[in-house]
């Protein structure tokens, strides 16, 4: 009976290392994060909704796992595009909450000039976007080989412990001028579908335990009908039919979210060895990107 378990826990592992050299760092220079992205000026693209632009244009760094890593090249355009954000990412694939701690040492695959109090004392951002899977499979060594699979019970009390930790340091470097944290909740796990909805409502109860916000992000890749229902397709939306690139199988009116052989990640070209964010048109990072700057936009100045 456990057998489909342990097969879809090995193909996880399988997937998370293929997206997860934690040697390559982020897609770009460490250098960067000093110069975040200056807003840029477009017309908006078909279909997309009418944004009201906030009067100052917020700075947002975006922290994560290699689902990050994938998103954030459209994230940021988003983010600029509908609000005129100045926008920093520095994701790490394989990740997870502890690698983005100080104090972790080389326990971590995140160096010390990329942690996440470390980023907010030097770019001073209005939020910090938080997209993490939740590691379950122990590949981060700071997780001291905690997996969901083993000690359900430890790796859900240490996966809250680390959020109250990652909030407190990020509140710290902040100071007077505290970051809003954008804590993203995550698509379906059709492995461990209960995983994922507990870690969400980890993310939630500590988002109103510190006054932060969530960003549904996940409910953008999930049937409507079913918030925690796997699918690798759905119906198109009426941004994807009028943007015909992203209604992938136009033909019945629906987008594809997963490539066949990887049923977590949302880009729709194939994993590297070497991280990168995706450079295919992919459903499910636009739909997530947009939710999320949907969130940072309600909230900005």
């Amino acid at each position: 009976m456990r057998k489909p378990w342990i097969v879809g826990v090995l193909l996880a592992g399988v997937l998370l290392g293929a997206c997860g050299d934690p040697t390559s760092g982020p897609e770009t220079a460490p250098a960067s994060a000093t110069a975040p992205s200056a807003p840029k000026t477009r017309a908006p693209k078909k279909g997309a909704p009418k944004t009201r632009a906030p009067k100052k244009a917020p700075v947002v760094l975006y922290l994560g796992d290699s689902l990050a890593m994938e998103n954030q090249k459209v994230l940021g355009q988003q983010l600029r595009d509908d609000l005129g954000a100045r926008y920093t990412s520095a994701p790490y694939s394989g990740t997870t909450l502890c690698d983005y701690l100080e104090g972790t040492g080389d326990r971590s695959l995140v160096p010390p000039r990329d942690k996440a109090a470390a980023l907010v004392r030097e770019l001073r951002p209005d939020f910090v976007v938080l997209q993490f899977w939740g590691n379950a499979w122990g590949y981060t060594p700071c997780m001291d080989g905690i997996t969901y699979g083993k000690a359900e019970g430890r790796y859900f009390s240490r996966y809250a412990d680390d959020a109250e930790r990652l909030t407190e340091q990020i509140a710290d470097a902040g100071g007077a001028r505290r970051p809003a944290i954008v804590w993203v909740l995550q698509g379906p796990d059709p492995i461990t579908p209960d995983r994922v909805r507990r870690v969400n409502a980890l993310y939630k109860k500590q988002a109103d335990a510190s006054d932060d916000l969530v960003a549904d992000a996940g409910r953008a890749v999930s049937p409507a009908s079913a918030r925690y229902a796997w699918a690798q397709y759905l119906p198109c939306t009426t941004y994807e039919r009028e943007n015909s690139a992203y209604c992938t199988q136009s033909d019945r009116g629906r987008a594809a979210l997963h490539r066949d052989d990887d049923y977590l990640h949302f880009c729709l070209a194939p994993t590297t060895s070497k991280p990168k964010p995706c450079p295919v048109r992919s459903p499910g990072i636009l739909r997530m990107a947009r939710e999320i700057s949907r969130t940072v936009g309600e909230h900005a100045g």
